[in-house]
Formats: C-alpha cells, sequence, structure tokens
C-alpha cells in the first residue's frame, strides 16, 4: 500500500529518473570525460560572465544561470547570435549543465527540463572537481 509512504519526500533526481526514462539526470567526472572525448555532449557553464572569464571547461557555452530561461526561449538565430553557438534541441542529449559548486547547475538542469530539454543533464561536481582533478 502506498499510504503514507511519503511520496512528497521522493528525492528530485529519483523522480527526474523516473520520468526520464533510462536516462541519468547526473553526470560523473569519468562520465562527462567520455561524453567529451566521444563528442557525445554539449556543455553549459552557468556561472556569471565573471566567473566563466577566469576559467571554464574547454568547450562549455557561458549562459548564466540569470539567463538560461530566456535563452532556451529564444529563436535559434537569436540564439546564435548572443551565444556564439546553435541553439541545443530539446530532443537532444547530454545537455550538460554545471556551475562552480553544483548548485546552479542544478537548478539550470531542473529548469531546462521544465522548458522540455529532456537531455538535460547537471554535472554535480561542478568546476570545482573538474580545476582540482583535470586543471
Amino acid at each position: 500500500m502506498l499510504q503514507g509512504a511519503g511520496w512528497g519526500h521522493v528525492p528530485a533526481t529519483v523522480a527526474v529518473r523516473t520520468m526520464a526514462g533510462a536516462s541519468t539526470v547526473s553526470v560523473s567526472l569519468p562520465e562527462l570525460r567520455s561524453l567529451l572525448t566521444s563528442g557525445r555532449a554539449r556543455l553549459f557553464d552557468v556561472r556569471s560572465r565573471e566567473e566563466a572569464a577566469a576559467g571554464t571547461i574547454p568547450g562549455a557555452v557561458n549562459i548564466p544561470v540569470s539567463e538560461l530561461e530566456s535563452a532556451l526561449q529564444m529563436e535559434p538565430a537569436a540564439f546564435k547570435a548572443l551565444y556564439r553557438t546553435e541553439k541545443p534541441k530539446q530532443e537532444d542529449e547530454n545537455l550538460v549543465f554545471f556551475c562552480q559548486m553544483g548548485k546552479r547547475g542544478f537548478q539550470a538542469t531542473q529548469l531546462a527540463r521544465r522548458l522540455g530539454y529532456t537531455g538535460a543533464r547537471n554535472y554535480a561536481g561542478a568546476y570545482k572537481e573538474w580545476f582540482e582533478k583535470e586543471g
């Protein structure tokens, strides 16, 4: 029976993972390395422009989390003009969002998923882990 099972306390990642089927929301450093090596991921640095200018993961597109909702709803030509890259498609896989410590990257991933980007994923280790292990 599900009565009193406390479904309101199910972690968000479990709920999203269930909705997304086999895909996982979180990306580990080894998986991120593999995805980047094979060209199967697009990286989005959701930190401020100042933070990203001080260092980022190679190949990442900087879209501050405060701009992300409007950016993901832009027309493709406007997105490309502003961010100098193709706008991701809602069906694209492995759209990986990250920040400095993990919180903004998680928020960005949830926002993208709410907007229909089913392949949105969060690199929970964030730039901090990348810099410590890869930098």
